[in-house]
């Protein structure tokens, strides 16, 4: 008699053949990550040395632009709260560094902190109004903060010649270690607090709070089903985001060496900016923020001295934007690489979670 077994493949080929170039892509990925980043990295820090002080404060402006979105992404895209208010806790950060600095003679690097303590109050504060209203009220409820912030400061705040404007002095912002010059310092201290805060965002958004967030903005009904505080998720979000806005704020005295609210709409016009760098960029994503902060300064660039062209080319790259990238310039990129992958896997990958076709195993030989 023989022994049926033996018939038997030892190794069905559906679970041998198809799984082979997966594992493959999997073991090629975390390599070709791990050299962009240290591409990129090396590049961020040897940027100050490779140009002038006037793009270096460039490169500056746009790290505390894409700070300041990041904090409005935490609250919008991965909370689903929508604020045109981001502006007002922006202007908090900016003039309690000012304020520190050029009334109490206090060292600029030690008022980030307070600035962002003082905004995160802040946003506490209208976080608890907000819970009361949502979508297009709280829009409006925040524009209005926005528009008011200017307003309040010119009453409580007279800088020189009696206007709302402070201008901390050159000596007040300069380089505190002596082989750096001003401009190289300033940047690498804006490199260092951008990264810190958006490898901080990145654990966030991944952990247990990101998940709340996640779930509060998608369907707030179930999550509280779930034992989600949903007050608290909203209120803690409307404080970070704030936090984040707040030492953007702070960055851009160190940067631009002004606080001003002399112009009753510049905080208003800084929440619209924020808002486009975020939809540009791509909402609830890490590198969204920064993507859209670095085209909002590439425009103003351009548009520099024709004021009025810069809102029309900012108008316009966001509705191009919405059109062709509905998911922004990160979702674009993402499935740019989905169909490169599929092109040249041979064939469409499947969808997400989508089990891999099984071959059924060959029927055994009679004996």
């Amino acid at each position: 008699m023989s022994d049926r077994s033996t018939n038997l493949p030892d190794t069905p080929p559906a679970f041998a053949t198809p799984s082979a170039p997966v594992v493959a892509g999997e073991k090629r990925l975390p390599w070709l990550r791990i050299v962009f980043g240290v591409v990129v990295a090396v590049v961020a820090l040897a940027l100050p040395y490779l140009n002038d002080p006037s793009t270096n404060q460039i490169f500056c402006q746009v790290m505390y632009l894409a700070l300041a979105a990041m904090g409005l992404n935490l609250l919008t895209g991965y909370n689903g709260q929508i604020s045109l208010g981001h502006g007002a806790f922006f202007g908090v950060g900016a003039f309690t560094t000012a304020i520190l600095v050029v009334d109490h003679g206090w060292m600029i690097e030690a008022t980030f902190p307070v600035a962002a303590l003082l905004a995160a109050l802040v946003g506490v504060a209208v976080g608890f109004p907000a819970l009361r209203v949502k979508g297009l009220y709280l829009a409006l409820i925040t524009l209005g903060l926005a528009v008011l912030f200017p307003l309040v400061v010119k009453k409580f705040v007279h800088g020189s010649g009696g206007v709302a404007l402070l201008k901390p002095k050159r000596s007040q912002v300069s380089s505190v270690v002596d082989f750096w010059a001003d401009d190289i310092y300033r940047y690498y201290v804006c490199l260092a607090i951008l990264v810190v805060l958006f490898i901080l965002a990145w654990n966030l958004v991944r952990g247990r709070m990101g998940r709340a967030m996640i779930a509060v903005r998608d369907q707030e009904v179930a999550a509280s089903t779930v034992g989600i505080g949903v007050a608290n998720v909203k209120v803690w979000s409307f404080a970070l985001s704030a936090a984040y806005a707040g030492l953007a704020g702070a960055l851009s005295v160190y940067i631009d060496r002004t606080a001003d609210a002399t112009n009753p709409i510049v905080y208003f016009q800084r929440s619209i900016e924020f808002l486009i760098a975020v939809v540009i960029g791509g909402a609830a994503t890490i590198g969204g923020p920064l993507l859209g902060a670095m085209l909002l300064v590439a425009i103003r660039r351009r548009t520099e001295g024709t004021e009025a062209m810069a809102p029309a080319l900012l108008g316009g790259a966001l509705i191009l934007v919405i059109y062709v990238l509905p998911d922004g310039i990160v979702g674009g990129l993402r499935r740019l690489s989905t169909w490169i992958r599929g092109r040249t896997s041979g064939g469409a990958p499947p969808p997400d979670g989508a089990p891999e076709p099984v071959a059924p195993a060959p029927a055994p030989s009679p004996t």
